[in-house]
C-alpha cells in the first residue's frame, strides 16, 4: 500500500452543521466559527493563532475555545449582528450555532480472557506489572472525554505506576494541582458554552470533578487500578480492575450533566491530542449525519491522522435498524453485549411459577420462603402512562403492602427512569417492584440500584406474570434475593439497546465494528448508590453497575491501550484491524452470538464479533490504512468542497485516487448491489494484508458463505510472507447471483499454523 503525506499547515475551515437555532437582536449565542489563514497572514504558534482568532471578535471575553490540533477556528459568543460583521472579514468561511450531544470492572477482564488481576504491588515493587503482564497498557496514555473524574477513588491510585512518558504535556486542574498522580496524570475542564452558563465561568475553569459518575465509571473501566473488595450493595464482589490497569489516565471534562456541547467536546479532543494521549475514549453520541456535517467525526479524523486511536459508542438506539452513530471508518464503533454474570432476583408467583430477573439492591425482606405479597399491575389505575409508574401515576390505586408491576419505558418526555419507578412505588406504600420488558427489549435485563426489592425480568417472564395477574382475583408474589451468579448463559449476547447498522452515511463500511461488555458493568463511582438506609451496611470504595454502549466503549479503549503497549509503532488502523479480525463469533458455549430475542445476531448487530484481547495482541496479519486513503475514500462520497471540510485543508478530488467505499482497506467487507444488478458481472474487492507475525509464514484462504446464491472467491488463494511488515495484495470476487436473501453474510478467513484472520463479508441487495 502506498503511503502518502498530508499537509496539516493549511487552515481551510470545515463546516459544522447543527440544530438550526437562530440568534436574533442582541441575544448572545455560542457559534463555532471557521476561518482560513490567508497566504499573506500565516501564523505558526498556538499563541499567535489565538491572537489572530481574537481579531475576529468585537471584544475580549467572547472567545470560549480556540482550536489548534484537530479542527480550525474557535467557539465564541456573538449576537447575530456581530456575526454578520465577522462574516465579512477576510479569512472567515462559516459559522454555525453550537449543539448538544448526549452521554450514551470486577468481572469483565476475566470474561475477556485477561486473567485474574493481582493486588497492588507492595513497597519495593513499584513499576512492576500488576495485571496482564507487561502489555496491560504500560506506557500508554488513555484520554477520556466525559463528565470528569472522582480523583480520590482507589481506582485511580498510582501504587506501582511509573511516571508518565516524557511526551506527556498535559496538566491537572484540580485545586492545588496535587490530586493527580502517576495513574491519573491529567484532568482538565472544557465547559464554556453559554447553554451551560450555570456550570461555567468563561475563562475560569472549574475543577474537573465528576458530579454525574459517568466519567469516573468509563475512565476506571478503561484503565482503572486494581482494587480488592469491589462491589455494589454487596453484589459483584471481587477484585476490580480496568482493562489496561497499567495505562495512565487523562480526563477531559466536557459534560456538566448528560448533555455535552459540541464546542466543548472539540476542545477536549483538541487538548487530548496536544497533551500526548495515545487512545481517546468517547462515550458520547453524535447524530448520524454526513461526515462533512459532523464536527466530532472530523475532529476524530484529525486525531487519527496524528496517530491517536479513537474509540466511540455505537449508540443506545437499538434494536432500530440503521441507528448506529459514530460510524466513520477512522473510528472504532463499539456495540454492547452481556457477560456471564447475573445479579439475580427471582420472582415467585402464587401459582408456583418462578422467573429470574435482576436487581442490585437485595434485602432479605421475607421472614420465610412462604411469605407472599399481593400483586398489582400499575396500569390498573387507568391514568395515562400509569403503567410506567411515573410521579403521581399510582394516586388512587391501593398498592400499600403490595408488589407492583411497572412496565419498562421512560414515558413521552423520557423522564421516568427505572430507579424513579421504584421510588414512586415505595412512596405509595408498595413493598416491591417487578419491571417486565416489552417485546423489543427481549431477554436483556439490567441490574440497577433500586430503592426497594425489585426484579427486572425479560419479556417472556413479564407476559407470564401478566397472564397470572389476569387469571386470578387475588394474585400474590414474592421477590427472592439470589445474589451474584457467575457462568450464566448465553454469554455474550447482544443488548437490546445497542444500535444497529447498516450505516446510513457509508453503507460500504460495515458498522458497528466490534462488541464488548456493556451490560451490568461494575466500575468506580463518586458516591453511594441505592437507598440511603443501605449505606451503613456497605463500607468501602463506592462502585456502581450501569449499562450502555458508554460502558462497552472504554472496554475497547482499554483493549486498544493493551495492544498499543505491546506494539507502540502500530497505527490506529492496524490496532483496529487486530481487534476486528480476531473477534469471537461464538459465545462461551460455542454457539452463535444471540441478539436480545435469543436469535443469531447478524453483523449489523455484532460487528465483526466479540472482542478477544489476547488474540488481538497477536493477529498475524493487519489491514492498514494510511491517512491519505481516507481522503480518497471521502472523494468517492462527497464533493471536493465537502472533502475539504472534513480534511481541514484544500482537497481537489480530481487529483486524488478515488477509493470506493468497499475498496477502502478495511478489516470487514460490505458490498451493496441494486436489485436489478447483472449477476454475470462480479464485484472485485481489493485488500492489502500486512504481516505482523512470525516469518516465514503461509496463509490459506477460506470462504464461509451460508447462502449458495452468492459466490465468493479469493485470488490468490495463498499468501506467503518472508519478512515482517511485508504486504501482499489479494482480491475478493463477489458474484451476486439471483433469488437470494436481501442480506447475505459470511466471511473470508486467512488461516496459517498460528493464526486465523477473519473478515466478515456482508452483501446487501438494495
Amino acid at each position: 500500500m502506498d503511503v502518502c503525506k498530508l499537509s496539516f499547515l493549511s487552515f481551510l475551515p470545515f463546516v459544522f452543521l447543527s440544530i438550526a437555532v437562530v440568534a436574533t437582536g442582541d441575544e448572545l449565542q455560542t457559534f463555532i466559527v471557521h476561518v482560513q489563514q490567508q497566504e499573506s497572514h500565516l501564523v505558526a504558534t498556538a499563541d499567535d493563532r489565538k491572537a489572530w482568532y481574537q481579531t475576529f471578535l468585537p471584544e475580549d471575553g467572547r472567545m470560549l475555545h480556540a482550536y489548534h490540533h484537530v479542527t480550525s477556528g474557535f467557539a465564541a459568543r456573538l449576537t447575530q449582528q456581530e456575526l454578520d460583521a465577522v462574516s465579512a472579514m477576510p479569512g472567515f468561511v462559516s459559522a454555525v450555532p453550537d449543539q448538544l450531544h448526549t452521554l450514551q470492572t470486577t468481572h469483565t477482564p476475566q470474561f475477556l480472557g485477561l486473567g485474574a488481576p493481582a493486588p497492588p504491588p507492595t513497597h519495593g515493587n513499584r513499576g512492576s506489572s500488576s495485571y496482564g503482564g507487561a502489555g496491560a497498557g504500560a506506557g500508554v496514555i488513555v484520554g477520556v472525554i466525559d463528565t470528569g473524574v472522582f480523583p480520590d477513588h482507589p481506582s485511580f491510585s498510582d501504587a506501582g505506576m511509573p511516571p508518565p512518558p516524557a511526551k506527556w504535556k498535559g496538566r491537572c486542574d484540580f485545586n492545588g494541582g496535587s490530586v493527580c498522580n502517576n495513574k491519573l496524570i491529567g484532568a482538565r475542564t472544557f465547559i464554556a458554552n453559554a447553554t451551560n452558563s450555570s456550570s461555567s465561568s468563561y475563562g475560569q475553569p472549574l475543577p474537573p470533578v465528576d458530579k454525574v459518575g459517568h466519567g469516573t465509571h468509563t475512565a476506571s473501566t478503561a484503565a482503572g487500578a486494581v482494587v480488592p473488595g469491589a462491589h455494589v450493595l454487596g453484589q459483584g464482589l471481587g477484585v476490580g480492575a480496568g482493562i489496561a490497569p497499567r495505562a495512565h489516565v487523562a480526563v477531559y471534562k466536557v459534560c456538566p450533566n448528560d448533555s455535552c456541547a459540541v464546542s466543548d467536546i472539540l476542545a477536549g479532543i483538541d487538548a487530548s491530542v496536544a497533551d500526548g494521549c495515545d487512545v481517546i475514549s468517547i462515550s458520547i453520541g453524535s447524530p448520524p449525519v454526513p461526515f462533512h456535517k459532523n464536527p466530532v467525526a472530523i475532529a476524530a479524523l484529525g486525531a487519527t491522522e496524528k496517530g491517536v486511536f479513537v474509540s466511540m459508542a455505537a449508540g443506545n438506539a437499538g434494536p432500530n435498524v440503521s441507528s448506529v452513530i459514530n460510524d466513520a471508518p477512522w473510528i472504532l464503533t463499539v456495540a454492547a453485549s452481556t457477560m456471564d454474570r447475573s445479579i439475580r432476583t427471582t420472582v415467585r408467583l402464587g401459582n408456583g411459577l418462578h422467573f429470574h430477573g435482576e436487581s442490585l439492591y437485595q434485602p432479605n425482606v421475607n421472614n420465610s420462603p412462604n411469605t407472599f405479597y399481593p400483586l398489582v399491575y400499575a396500569g390498573a389505575s387507568g391514568k395515562p402512562f400509569a403503567e410506567l409508574c411515573g410521579n403521581g401515576s399510582l394516586d388512587g390505586l391501593d398498592v400499600r403492602g403490595k408488589i407492583v408491576v411497572c412496565e419498562f419505558g421512560a414515558g413521552p418526555n423520557l423522564t421516568i427512569t427505572r430507579i424513579t419507578k421504584g421510588a414512586v412505588v415505595q412512596s405509595a406504600g408498595g413493598v416491591g417492584m417487578i419491571l417486565p420488558n416489552h417485546f423489543v427489549q427481549g431477554y436483556t435485563t439490567l441490574a440497577e440500584a433500586h430503592v426497594l426489592p425489585a426484579s427486572h425480568v425479560d419479556f417472556v417472564a413479564g407476559a407470564a406474570i401478566m397472564a397470572y395477574i389476569n387469571s386470578t382475583a387475588n394474585p400474590v408474589a414474592q421477590i427472592l434475593p439470589r445474589g451474584t451468579i457467575l457462568g450464566t448463559t448465553p454469554a455474550p449476547a447482544m443488548a437490546f439497546f445497542s444500535s444497529r447498522g447498516p450505516s446510513i452515511q457509508s453503507p460500504g463500511i460495515l458498522k458497528p465494528d466490534i462488541t464488548g461488555p456493556g451490560v451490568n458493568v461494575l466500575a468506580a463511582w463518586p458516591f453511594q448508590v441505592g437507598p440511603p438506609s443501605a449505606a451503613p451496611f456497605f463500607s468501602g470504595p463506592t462502585f456502581n453497575i450501569i449499562s450502555g454502549t458508554s460502558m462497552s466503549t472504554p472496554h475497547l479503549s482499554g483493549v486498544a491501550a493493551f495492544i498499543k503497549s505491546r506494539h507502540p509503532n502500530w497505527s490506529p488502523a492496524a490496532i483496529k484491524s487486530a481487534i476486528m479480525t480476531t473477534a469471537d463469533i461464538t459465545d462461551r458455549s460455542g454457539n452463535p452470538i444471540l441478539d436480545e430475542q435469543q436469535k443469531p445476531a447478524n453483523f449489523f448487530v455484532t460487528g465483526t464479533g466479540h472482542v478477544n484481547p489476547e488474540k488481538a495482541a497477536h493477529p498475524g496479519l493487519v489491514y492498514d490504512i494510511a491517512p491519505c486513503d481516507y481522503i480518497g475514500y471521502l472523494c468517492g462520497m462527497y464533493t471536493s468542497q465537502e472533502v475539504s471540510v472534513i480534511a481541514r485543508r484544500p482537497v481537489n478530488c480530481s487529483t486524488v485516487t478515488v477509493i470506493p467505499e468497499h475498496q477502502l482497506n478495511y478489516p470487514s467487507i460490505s458490498v451493496t448491489f441494486p436489485q436489478a444488478y447483472n449477476s454475470t458481472t462480479p464485484v472485485l474487492v481489493k485488500r492489502t494484508a500486512k504481516n505482523v507475525g512470525k516469518v516465514p509464514s503461509e496463509y490459506y484462504a477460506a470462504v464461509d458463505m451460508l447462502d449458495t446464491t452468492v459466490t465468493v472467491r479469493v485470488f490468490p488463494s495463498t499468501l506467503q510472507f518472508t519478512e515482517v511488515n511485508q504486504e501482499k495484495d489479494f482480491t475478493v470476487v463477489v458474484w451476486p447471483g439471483q433469488g437470494g436473501a436481501r442480506v447475505v453474510q459470511g466471511a473470508v478467513r486467512w488461516v496459517s499454523e498460528r493464526h486465523t484472520v477473519r473478515s466478515p463479508v456482508s452483501i446487501t441487495f438494495a
